[in-house]
């Protein structure tokens, strides 16, 4: 005979005919040496050591009968009995406590026969048992990798968790106890972790787009038995997990090159979108209406897309607005959408938001974020993810800003952005030049020209130095520009030629 039954195993097993506990101690030490399977009292052995009885026969209805019996069963040298038809009374509960016996209830005792033979002197059937719960489970159509796992939970009764070394990334059923994921081995094929909590077995599963992941079957440790049965299911679970997830990053490619093809549609038409392409856009969940901020992220070195696009898109989910992103080249496009004009501080904090999941994208990715200014409606989505792109090609060169850079942070630099648009960058260059004469203009082009010197300006105006120089300050006022920043002295100049 194997070793003892104990309550907590029997108490946890997944189908003991619909047991509970009546009376007496859920403590680990209580355990059963034997077990014994009858129709009535009568047929139990006259004599047990620690034994445990299970009556096929309802109990009595009358509580001195119930009282009677529960002595008589004490005398025979059981410590547990297990009773169907209506549930004991409370004072035959407390007479239970005083003789030392538990008393349990079940509804199908044939049922919680079985269950403990399996844990008693078969634990090779509880294995076999929760292999076929799993190969059932199967059976259903799981629409994704969370429907197969939930299938699963509801056929084997335990809790399931596909995870990393970073924590859960899919679960179903009860949450995995952080405790038993600290003891996870990562390195190991087949793992048992054990804690206060409980107890886990898992094994690798292989995935294309995603190392160190684990598939793990989890739950209350009930003895070896229980260990043995989670350690062989979860080996049985992993090529069906495997599976799922192949199904699902293929059709998770095909979702995000469509998603990113639409995209490309509508910066094409630059928010003047045709009615297919706006249909395709609400269809995708994508708002054009409203006030949006747009963002970009690109590689600065070696960037899986959508690596990068699952890790992003999990750190927008938690932000109060609604997000929108897709990959784009070596990066991934996006913008936030609020449906009515923000406040200055709100549109503020909503750049802080994304520098936020910058900073946390940086931890795991070589990345450089733009992000474009407030913009409305279609056309103004266009023109922030326009402003986003051209943000995040000067953020790939500015480590000192920790390639972070917002277009509104940037004021004379906006200009040398738009040069590879010249559409844009007359208009641009036109506002800033705006406030200063013709005279003035000229001043300027010709003293940036010759490398910001005085007199060799002076002479090709035909002007005294003073007068250039007093020119040169009224400039900088004007301007609000310090020309002794090259950045401004480049855009600026870029603007001179332009309109001239």
């Amino acid at each position: 005979m194997s070793a003892a039954l104990t309550l907590e195993a029997l108490l946890e097993h997944p189908d003991t005919g619909g047991l509970r506990l009546l009376a007496g101690s859920r403590a680990v030490e209580t355990a059963w040496a034997s077990v014994a399977v009858e129709v009535g009292e009568e047929d139990l052995p006259e004599s047990v050591d620690d034994g445990l009885a299970v009556l096929v026969a309802p109990a009595p209805s009358a509580s001195w009968q119930v009282d009677a019996l529960l002595r008589r069963v004490h005398d025979r040298g059981f410590t547990g009995i297990a009773l169907t038809g209506p549930p004991v009374g409370e004072g035959s509960t407390v007479l239970a406590a005083r003789l030392g016996i538990v008393v349990l209830h079940v509804e199908h005792p044939t049922r919680l026969a079985r269950a403990c033979w399996q844990l008693h002197e078969a634990r090779d059937a509880l294995t076999l048992a929760t292999v076929r719960r799993i190969a059932r489970s199967i059976e259903y159509q799981a629409h994704d990798l969370g429907d197969l796992l939930h299938h699963v939970v509801a056929g084997v009764g335990r809790g399931i968790a596909l995870v990393d070394r970073d924590g859960v990334l899919q679960a179903a059923g009860e949450p995995m106890p952080a405790s038993l994921l600290e003891r996870v081995d990562f390195d190991r094929w087949l793992d048992v972790a054990e804690s206060a909590d409980g107890v886990a077995a898992s094994v690798p599963v292989q995935s294309r787009t995603r190392q160190g992941l684990r598939i793990a079957l989890f739950g209350p440790d009930a003895g070896v038995a229980h260990r043995n049965a989670l350690a062989t299911a979860v080996e049985v679970l992993m090529p069906i997990v495997a599976a799922r997830l192949l199904v699902d990053e293929v059709e998770s490619v095909s979702d995000v090159s469509r998603a990113s093809g639409l995209l490309g549609d509508f910066l094409e038409s630059r928010g003047d979108t045709n009615p297919e392409v706006e249909q395709r856009m609400l269809a995708h969940g994508w708002r054009t209406t409203g006030y949006h901020l747009g963002f970009r992220m690109v590689g600065r070195g070696r960037v899986d897309p959508l690596e990068l696009l699952r890790f992003v898109t999990s750190r927008l989910a938690p932000l109060p607005v609604d997000s929108h992103v897709t990959t784009r080249g070596v990066g991934v496009i996006g913008w936030l959408t609020l449906p009515r004009a923000p406040s200055p501080a709100l549109v503020a904090q909503r750049t802080r938001d994304l520098h936020s999941v910058h900073t946390a994208t940086l931890e795991t990715f070589p990345v450089a974020t733009g992000v474009g200014s407030l913009r409305a409606g279609p056309v103004g989505l266009a023109a922030t993810l326009g402003e986003a792109r051209d943000a995040a090609r000067l953020a790939a060169d500015r480590a000192r800003t920790g390639w972070f850079v917002p277009i509104d942070s940037l004021g004379l630099e906006q200009l040398l952005l738009s040069w590879t648009s010249s559409d844009t960058f007359a208009p641009a260059a036109e506002s800033l030049l705006a406030p200063l004469t013709e005279a003035d203009r000229e001043t300027l082009a010709v003293y940036l020209d010759e490398e910001s010197t005085v007199i060799a300006t002076a002479h090709r105006l035909g002007l005294h130095r003073n007068t250039v120089s007093a020119r040169i300050q009224r400039i900088e006022t004007m301007l609000g520009a310090d020309l002794l920043d090259p950045q401004t002295r480049l855009a600026l100049q870029l603007a001179c030629r332009v309109l001239r």
